[in-house]
């Protein structure tokens, strides 16, 4: 571990500098008593060639050579108050001792609390690592509570600064997985709410038809015709619901191309066509020379749905469907002028199954949510302004890249 080399390098570096600081003093003491002896020597060989004139040099050398035998004369020594197995011999020699002995001191104690200090350092070591592995014990429990108080830069926080990212990752997760369950379970409500109100109505006309053999031709007709709507309201709802769980799954690789914004609001007003002639409302258009980079088919989806949401709330009205483009983005934007939507409705308009005080019976409430979906997945924006009575307007915005 990176802290752990650092710790053991300056470390290093201090008992280097102390080593270079001791040898530095024993060489000094060394060297006075290199001195110190040497002048002692030089003077007990002047007193004796003085005194002694018959001894001659070449004894003198092999006496300090040491290549002569000699006896101890310890006493003799003992009675002046010398003790060569306790004392140097050399009472000037006591301070050049001293400064070795310091040294030698110096770097044993040095060494002993550098070993103390880096026990102490592994022992806090060892302490974060349990904590951290009783975290991650915590973590596998399921527990995802988990605060960080501290923030070095050790390695061993930084580990733990990423298990609590992990940690909150995982938590995130299981917050999401749980939202998904209950968004699972109040959209098969949704569904089997939306379905049970058609399927219930076909088995009751099949049975009746059925079951009386003398009913007019014109009421069984009548049955076929409510059988084939409510068939083809399943159908509808069917197709919807499983384009959104493709989309919400990432399921669904749009193909983005250039195309003229035009071309898609014909394609679109020609699947409206049939709707808004029984309504009697009237489509204009102003696209002309825009040009956007999308999803050719998923595109016209939305708009599609869009539209067919403004012609029913647009009896006998006008719809106009208008394009318009800048450096920021392209706009495309359908306005009606029909009943519009209440303002307690306005937030709700593009949730999956809700319905507003003007919706019609037949809507389920699953078209505008779909359209909403289909735009932002291809990095679009969705927006709605609406006044009772006087109509609507979506406008959608794709940023240019």
């Amino acid at each position: 571990m990176k802290n752990a080399q650092k710790f053991v390098c300056a470390g290093l570096a201090v008992t280097i500098v102390f080593c270079v600081i001791s040898a530095v003093f024993t060489f000094i003491g060394l060297e006075n008593i290199r001195k110190t002896s040497n002048d002692t020597i030089n003077q007990l060989v002047n007193i004796l060639l003085e005194k002694y004139p018959d001894v001659s040099e070449k004894e003198v050398a092999e006496i300090l050579n040491n290549k002569t035998e000699y006896t101890d004369n310890s006493e003799f020594l003992n009675k002046y108050g010398i003790y060569p197995e306790k004392d140097w011999v050399s009472y000037n020699n006591q301070g050049s001792y001293k400064y070795v002995i310091l040294s030698v001191s110096v770097c044993i104690a040095f060494g002993i609390a550098f070993i103390v200090i880096f026990l102490l350092y592994l022992k806090m070591q060892k302490q974060q690592t349990m904590e951290i592995a009783k975290r991650i014990e915590r973590i596998n429990l399921g527990d995802y509570s988990l605060q960080i108080d501290e923030n070095n830069e050790d390695e061993l926080s930084l580990l733990d600064n990423q298990i609590y990212r992990t940690t909150v990752k995982f938590r995130e997760q299981a917050e999401n997985s749980r939202k998904d369950k209950e968004n699972l379970q109040k959209s098969l409500s949704d569904i089997s709410h939306q379905l049970k109100t058609p399927l219930t109505s076909i088995i009751v006309m099949v049975e009746n038809i059925l079951d009386d053999d003398d009913m007019p031709l014109e009421i069984r007709r009548e049955f076929l015709n409510d059988i084939k709507h409510n068939t083809n309201t399943i159908s509808f709802l069917v197709q919807s619901l499983l384009k959104l769980s493709k989309l919400d799954a990432e399921a669904v690789k749009f193909r983005y191309e250039q195309v003229e914004v035009k071309s898609i609001v014909d394609e679109c007003i020609k699947n409206t066509a049939v709707m808004a002639e029984i309504l009697g409302v009237r489509l204009e258009t102003d696209c002309n020379d825009i040009i956007l980079n999308c999803d050719r088919k998923w595109l016209c989806e939305a708009i599609t749905n869009i539209i067919k949401n403004c012609i029913e709330h647009s009896h006998n009205g006008n719809i106009k469907i208008t394009a318009d483009q800048n450096k920021l983005y392209t706009k495309i934007s359908i306005k009606d002028n029909g009943s519009g939507i209440a303002k307690e409705d306005l937030p709700h308009i593009f949730e999956r199954f809700y319905k507003g005080k003007n919706s019609s019976d037949d809507s389920v409430g699953i078209g505008l949510s779909l359209a909403k979906t289909i735009i932002e997945k291809q990095g679009g924006y969705i927006s709605v302004s609406s006044e009772l009575n006087k109509g609507s307007e979506f406008v959608i915005k794709f940023f240019n890249n």
